[in-house]
């Protein structure tokens, strides 16, 4: 999956938000001052070559969609930013956060029997 501007990233929250849209309608939400209509029509095609988004044909028009999911662009990024900055560590990802004051010993406790819980239930 490919990196994603901030701007990028920011069309993508509205196509998850909205549903499928029309470039004008991607435009109307974004706040002022509004972005060119052919700007943002040149990131949205650019969306859709890199894969995040699809189309349907109405006559000339197109409206656009989401082909990837939230979730799944979050499992990546996520993914991609442990292998960047944690050496593939989830273990260094949860140290850092510790040592941070984020998360207690006791939140990690109840991730823990969580993922016991959850992994007990697959197996069932």
């Amino acid at each position: 999956m490919k990196h994603l501007t901030n701007r990028e990233e920011e069309l993508m929250e509205l196509f998850w938000q909205k549903g499928p849209s029309y470039v004008k309608e991607i435009v109307d939400e974004l706040p002022e001052p509004k972005p060119h209509y052919n700007t943002i029509s040149t990131i949205v095609r650019g969306l859709e070559e890199k894969g995040f988004l699809g189309h349907e044909q109405f006559g000339n028009t197109h409206r656009y969609l989401a082909v990837i999911s939230r979730e799944e662009f979050s499992k990546h990024t996520i993914q991609n930013m442990v292998g960047k900055y944690f050496n593939q560590s989830y273990a260094s990802v949860v140290s850092m956060f510790v040592e941070e004051e984020n998360i207690s010993i006791e939140e990690i406790r109840e991730l823990i029997q969580q993922a016991k819980t959850s992994k007990d239930k697959g197996h069932e």
